[in-house]
């Protein structure tokens, strides 16, 4: 919609406020709210922020970093087209921004326009890039300050008829609200662990991907507290319990959009030559791509072997227990349905930052004609080191810090940003790091719970 057409629906649709929202580098949802008679002003001008609000951890604290000081501003400036009535908020609507500088130019440390970039050095490689996140996430009361899932004190077993009829129908008005904000619902079910949930929601251009992931994850968060609920995107709420995914599945396409680039009828698994260069840009680099696509101090006790979120490197046609999955297709739409599922995702990334990097490592694999080992056909897990080593299979990091370890030393990674964001990355997060090594478990997995 254009600026006209935006601020004409909200008056039609009864709005008050609407919400200006981005994400910091923590991949917290923040944002101000503008009252809908200074929205067409807004909409031109932005809403100011202080250079110092993404210098902030998930815990709130400030990190001083050069550039970044609680002295100057930058504009918020809102996308028209990723305007929508929120259902859940009363008389309210959301608009996704890009941080700006005074002359409209971009902030250097603005996650969306990262992900720009990266699309425009994927068009510059006739290459097209669509995504959809796939999320996993938790349904809990408070009481007595523990989080009791959904479902207690039984456990509905996963895919069960029961499981769904438990929760029937905050899943109906969850999808209603994720439909209204332009997303395609594929399919919802009651996932492995306690009140667990999954809802699969259509591929999209990149960009539109990583605002459908803003815009899930407060749908889900925000329907849930209308029914005295917590929904938790946190990688592993619970120790003891399987951990949440926010798979990343991506498909790469000509220019034109009419051909899928990693089909190949031809070539076994029908992944193209492009496609096991792009297998082999990502699982390269993937050891420092963990710290922006699994990047919180929680999401590290979700990567272990036998989670079926992937401990390696590895990658499979349909191996649920490697990093990168070849989806098989569907008969009759072999070429539209061929795609990559990346495991190694969860709900506490910024999308934008996840996606930019996944395609920045895939491109760069393209870029160098880089072969990936041989595909794991078994759990990395229970090969052999003469199999491992042929398919290229190294363990990923353990922790927050081995992970932003090999980050700060991928020049691919980190020169794909901005000086002013790789900075500001690095000093949140290693402070994030430091503060949760400072404190016990039950503080990491609360602070997680309720931040994601």
């Amino acid at each position: 919609m254009s600026a006209a057409e935006v601020v004409a629906e909200a008056r039609r649709r009864g709005v008050a406020l609407v919400r200006f929202e981005y994400c910091d580098v923590s991949g917290i949802a923040h944002c101000k709210a503008v009252h809908v008679d200074r929205l067409q002003q807004k909409l031109r001008e932005g809403v100011n922020l202080t250079r110092a609000q993404m210098a902030i951890t998930m815990l709130e604290h400030v990190v001083p970093i050069e550039g970044m000081e609680p002295v100057g501003e930058i504009r918020l400036l809102p996308d028209p087209g990723t305007f929508s009535v929120l259902p859940w908020v009363p008389a309210g609507a959301g608009l996704l921004c890009d941080q700006v500088n005074h002359d409209g130019r971009p902030w250097g440390a603005c996650p969306r326009t990262y992900l720009k970039q990266a699309i425009a050095r994927a068009a510059e490689h006739g290459v097209t890039v669509r995504a959809a996140f796939e999320n996993e996430y938790y349904l809990a009361r408070e009481e007595d300050g523990r989080f009791v899932p959904v479902d207690a004190p039984g456990h509905a077993p996963v895919y069960s008829a029961i499981g769904h009829d438990l929760t029937a129908g905050l899943t109906v008005e969850t999808m209603a609200a994720l439909e209204a904000q332009g997303m395609t619902v594929e399919q919802a079910i009651n996932e492995y662990g306690p009140g667990q949930q999954e809802i699969s929601v259509g591929y999209t251009d990149a960009l539109r991907a990583a605002d459908h992931q803003v815009k899930f994850r407060d749908a889900v968060r925000g329907t849930a507290l209308r029914h005295g609920l917590l929904a938790s995107f946190a990688a592993k709420p619970y120790p003891d319990e399987i951990g949440s995914g926010a798979h990343v599945h991506l498909s790469l396409w000509d220019a034109e959009g009419g051909r899928n680039l990693l089909h190949d009828p031809t070539a076994p698994g029908g992944l193209s030559e492009v496609g096991r260069r792009f297998v082999a840009g990502v699982t390269e680099h993937l050891p420092a791509l963990t710290a922006l696509t699994t990047p919180s101090y929680n999401s590290f006790r979700r990567l272990r072997p036998g989670a079926w979120a992937a401990a390696t490197t590895a990658w499979g046609f349909d191996n649920r227990e490697a990093a990168v999955r070849v989806c098989s297709p569907f008969t009759g739409r072999e070429e539209e349905s061929l795609n990559l599922e990346v495991k190694t995702s969860d709900g506490s990334a910024n999308p934008y930052l996840s996606l930019g990097a996944l395609i920045t490592c895939g491109l760069d694999g393209i870029a160098r004609g880089l072969q990936p080992g041989e595909p794991s056909a078994h759990d990395p897990a229970r090969l052999p080191p003469a199999e491992l080593a042929r398919g290229k299979v190294r363990p990923l990091p353990t922790t927050m810090r081995a992970a932003l370890d090999e980050l700060e030393k991928d020049e691919v990674l980190l020169g794909s940003m901005d000086e002013l964001l790789a900075r500001c990355y690095l000093a949140v997060r290693r402070s994030e790091d430091e503060e949760f090594s400072a404190h016990d478990e039950e503080f990491e997995l609360r602070a997680h719970f309720y931040r994601f």
